[in-house]
């Protein structure tokens, strides 16, 4: 499924820390309600995209670095399995 990620810093951020809390929305590419938000940092994401994802180094590196910034950042046309998707708590019907 492909989807579109957006981050946020989550209260407390330091922007000299190494993981940065973030709160994570996952939203349908498609244009679909479907909007899914949690919890998480920003080596869990990264490693999840990294190991499950064909993404390329660059665009990650600039994923990371918009995540240490106060506005967040955002990832569009994610391909992502459903594996990932459940084990995030995305659960596909």
């Amino acid at each position: 499924m492909k989807v579109n990620l957006f981050t946020r810093p989550s209260v407390g951020f330091e922007p000299n820390q190494g993981t940065i809390p973030l709160a994570l929305t996952i939203r349908p590419a498609c244009g679909l309600p479907g909007d899914y938000d949690c919890q998480t940092d920003s080596k869990a994401l990264l490693r999840l995209l990294r190991l499950q994802t064909d993404l390329p180094a660059y665009t990650l590196e600039l994923f990371e670095q918009g995540m240490r910034n106060q506005v967040g950042a955002k990832l569009m046309g994610v391909e992502l399995n459903d594996f990932v998707l459940t084990k995030i708590g995305y659960f596909i019907d």
